[in-house]
C-alpha cells in the first residue's frame, strides 16, 4: 500500500511505501534569511513532516542536501551537525545545484523508516 500525504497535482509532501517515508524537498521558512537560518528552518519543516507521519530524524535513511553555493558549505554543515542525532547520521550527498528561486540557499529531502 502507497499512502500520499498533502497531495497536490504536482506531487504529495510525503509519500510511505513500506515502512518508509519520502519527503519531498524542503526549503527555508524565509527565503530572505542567511544560509545557517535557512537550514535550521529547513531542518524544523522536516522534523515536523516526519512527525506527522509518525517518523523522526533518528529514524532518518537517507538525505539529498542541494546548497546554491558550495561557500556555504561549512555553515550549512554546523547547523546540519548539531541537528542529527549523534549515532543517527543518515547516508548524505550534498551538492551544489541552481535553486528554483534566486533567493533560496538550501533544499533539502530526506528519507526515512515509519
Amino acid at each position: 500500500m502507497i499512502q500520499r500525504f498533502e497531495t497536490k497535482a504536482r506531487m504529495s509532501r510525503a509519500v510511505i511505501h513500506n515502512g518508509t517515508v519520502y519527503l519531498c524537498g524542503q526549503v527555508a521558512a524565509d527565503a530572505d534569511a542567511d544560509i545557517s537560518e535557512q537550514t535550521r528552518t529547513t531542518l524544523a519543516k522536516i522534523d515536523a513532516l516526519l512527525e506527522s507521519v509518525g517518523s523522526d530524524r533518528t529514524r532518518l535513511l537517507s538525505a539529498t542536501i542541494y546548497v546554491k553555493t558550495m561557500d556555504d558549505f561549512a555553515a550549512m554543515n554546523a547547523v546540519w551537525d548539531a541537528w542529527v542525532p549523534e549515532g543517527h547520521a543518515p547516508a548524505r550527498a550534498c551538492v551544489q545545484a541552481a535553486m528554483a528561486r534566486d533567493a533560496l540557499l538550501v533544499e533539502i529531502t530526506v528519507t526515512a523508516a515509519v
